[in-house]
C-alpha cells in the first residue's frame, strides 16, 4: 500500500506543479478568453505537450471550408516543473535505505507508471474542444459570415500518443534522477557507479538549470522593461527553458533551422523572432543572432565557462579519480547525450491551415536542431572540460601530497 499511495502523491504532485506554471503561463497568454469556456481544455491539453505528445488541429466550415494542423511543441517550462517534483518525491522515500533492492525499485516504478497511465488517459479525455476562430485575413472572414461558413476549428490529443509519450517521458526523467542524485541509494549491482558517473550527470543537469535560472533573470528584467510584460511573462512561463537551453546549444556553436509566419501568432521574443520571420528556412547560429543583437556573442564565452568550470567540479568530486582519457570520454559522452535531448526538446512544429472556396491562410513555425553537427560540436566540448577537470584534480593532488620521508 505504501508503495501505491507514494506513486499516487508523485503523479498528483508532479501533475498539480505543472498545471500550474501551465495555468499561468496561458491566463498571461489570454486563452481564458477564449470562446466555448475552453480554457480547462487547453490546460489539459498543454499538460499534455509538456511531456511530448502532438496536438491535432482539425474542423471545418459548412461544405466549403476545411481547417487542419497540428502542434508538436514542448512547453518546457511546464515539462521542467513537473519534472523536478517528480523525481524529488520519487528519490525521497529511498533515501531511508541505504542500498535499494532491485525488488522494490521495480515495484515503485510500475506503481508509479500505472498511476500515470491513468493520469494521462483523462488528460486526454479532456483535452478536446472546438470554438470559432477568425482567420486574421478579413476577406476569408467576409466570405465566412456571409456563406455560414465561419471556421469551427477543433484540437485534439490522442490518448494512444498521449500514454506512450507520457511513459516515456516519466521513465527518462526517473532515469535522470537516479543517475544524478547524489543521496537516493542505488541497486547493489550499480553501486559502483555512485562515485564515478553520478558527479558527471550531476554537473550537466546543474549546468542546464543554471542556464534556466539566467534566463529566468534576464526575462524577468525584460519584462520589467518590456511594452508588453504580460506576453513576456506568458513565454517564461510557459517556453522559459526552450530559449535558456537553445541559448546553450547557440553558445556551444551548435544551430537550428526554421521559419516562422507572422499570421500564426506565436510569441518568439526577439531577436529569435527577426532570424525566423524571414518567410523562409533559415540558420539560427550564434553569427545569425549577433546580426540581431551584438549581445548575443556573450552566449560563447558564457558557455565556455560554465562548461569548463562544470568539468573541473564533477571531477574533483569523482570518487575514486578517474584515468584523465576516461574523465575526458565520460564528460564527452555525457554532455553530447544532453545537446541531443536539448535539440529534440526544443524542436517546434506548429501548422494551421484553413482552405475556403479555393482561397487559402494559416501560418507555420518549424524550428529543427543539427544535430549531425550539434552533437559531435558537444563532445568535444566535453571532452575539454573532462580533460581539463581532470589535469587539475591531479594537480592538486600533487601538491596536497605529503612529502616522502628521505
Amino acid at each position: 500500500m505504501s508503495v501505491l499511495f507514494s506513486a499516487l502523491v508523485t503523479t498528483v504532485g508532479a501533475l498539480a506543479a505543472m498545471a500550474v506554471v501551465a495555468a499561468l503561463g496561458l491566463w498571461l497568454a489570454g486563452a481564458d478568453e477564449l470562446p466555448g469556456g475552453g480554457f480547462g481544455s487547453v490546460l489539459a491539453a498543454a499538460l499534455l505537450l509538456a511531456l511530448g505528445a502532438p496536438a491535432q488541429l482539425d474542423g471545418s466550415a459548412a461544405f466549403v471550408a476545411t481547417a487542419q494542423g497540428g502542434i508538436s511543441a514542448m512547453p518546457l517550462s511546464v515539462t521542467l516543473a513537473g519534472a523536478l517534483v517528480a523525481a524529488y518525491l520519487f528519490l525521497r522515500p529511498l533515501r531511508r535505505h541505504a542500498v535499494v533492492g532491485g525488488r522494490l525499485l521495480l515495484a515503485r516504478v510500475l506503481a508509479l507508471a500505472v498511476c500515470w497511465t491513468v493520469a494521462v488517459l483523462l488528460l486526454s479525455a479532456a483535452a478536446r474542444h472546438s470554438f470559432t476562430v477568425p482567420t486574421g485575413d478579413p476577406l476569408l472572414d467576409e466570405l465566412g459570415g456571409a456563406f455560414g461558413a465561419a471556421p469551427t476549428v477543433g484540437f485534439r490529443v490522442d490518448p494512444g500518443p498521449a500514454v506512450g509519450f507520457g511513459l516515456l517521458w516519466l521513465a527518462v526523467v526517473l532515469l535522470l534522477a537516479l543517475a544524478a542524485s547524489r543521496r537516493a541509494p542505488l541497486p547493489t549491482a550499480l553501486v559502483r557507479w555512485h562515485g564515478t558517473l553520478r558527479p558527471t550527470v550531476h554537473a550537466v543537469l546543474a549546468l542546464l538549470l543554471g542556464y534556466v535560472l539566467l534566463g529566468l533573470v534576464g526575462g524577468l528584467v525584460g519584462a520589467a522593461t518590456s511594452s508588453e510584460p504580460r506576453e513576456a511573462l506568458a513565454v517564461l512561463c510557459l517556453g522559459l527553458p526552450n530559449l535558456a537551453w537553445l541559448g546553450f546549444g547557440v553558445g556551444l556553436g551548435a544551430s537550428w533551422h526554421g521559419h516562422v509566419t507572422d499570421s500564426l501568432g506565436l510569441p518568439f521574443p526577439h531577436p529569435l523572432a527577426a532570424v525566423l520571420r524571414s518567410g523562409q528556412d533559415v540558420t539560427l547560429d550564434l553569427g545569425a543572432l549577433a546580426e540581431q543583437n551584438g549581445w548575443a556573442w556573450l552566449l560563447l564565452p558564457l558557455a565556455a565557462l560554465l562548461v569548463l568550470a562544470a568539468g573541473v567540479v564533477s571531477v574533483a568530486r569523482t570518487r575514486p579519480a578517474l584515468p584523465v582519457w576516461r574523465s575526458a570520454v565520460q564528460w564527452a559522452v555525457v554532455l553530447a547525450l544532453a545537446v541531443l535531448a536539448v535539440g529534440l526538446v526544443t524542436r517546434v512544429s506548429a501548422v494551421f491551415g484553413l482552405s475556403l472556396l479555393g482561397l487559402g491562410g494559416g501560418g507555420r513555425a518549424v524550428l529543427e536542431p543539427n544535430l549531425l553537427t550539434a552533437v559531435p560540436i558537444a563532445a568535444g566540448w566535453g571532452a575539454l572540460a573532462g580533460l581539463l577537470g581532470a589535469l587539475l584534480a591531479r594537480r592538486r593532488t600533487r601538491h596536497r601530497a605529503p612529502p616522502t620521508a628521505g
